[in-house]
């Protein structure tokens, strides 16, 4: 007696428009700051206007915009030797994160309304916790050195 299988087709997931997680954006932050380079640091310092402007008004990301001017003044002042003292690990998580801001095809793709920059948000928001103390400690040192003559 031959007996016939039934196949099925796989099914197609749906796609969701939802942000990751907190363990899933921190998994991100996490994974991508293991492979942080020196050349990640450089292009974050170079492309720091076309990263603030993800964090413009009408963006989803604008009430972040303060800590984000906060991360980016440590990027470059780490990458212009000027402040060391934060631990590698939270300055590739930073990178990490602004890297995966200013990436338009992330998890959500930013060109999809609203939803596009919930990832961002979610990875943005996990990473400000990761680091929060030596955000603290970074806006001490920067609020210590003397005003620069315009």
């Amino acid at each position: 007696m031959t007996t016939t299988r039934k196949t099925t087709k796989p099914q197609k997931k749906a796609i969701t428009h939802r942000a990751p997680s907190k363990a899933q954006a921190k998994k991100i932050i996490e994974a991508g700051a293991k492979r942080v380079t020196e050349d990640d640091i450089k292009k974050v310092h170079d492309k720091a206007d076309e990263i603030k402007k993800q964090f413009s008004e009408g963006s989803q990301l604008s009430k972040y915009i303060e800590e984000a001017k906060l991360l980016l003044g440590i990027v470059n002042d780490y990458w212009n030797g000027s402040y060391r003292k934060i631990p590698f690990f939270s300055l590739a998580a930073i990178v990490v994160t602004l890297l995966y801001v200013l990436n338009p095809l992330d998890l959500i793709p930013d060109f999809i309304p609203f939803f596009g920059q919930l990832d961002d948000m979610a990875v943005f928001g996990v990473c400000l916790l990761l680091v929060t103390h030596d955000l603290h400690e970074y806006k001490v040192w920067k609020e210590s050195q003397p005003k620069k003559k315009k």
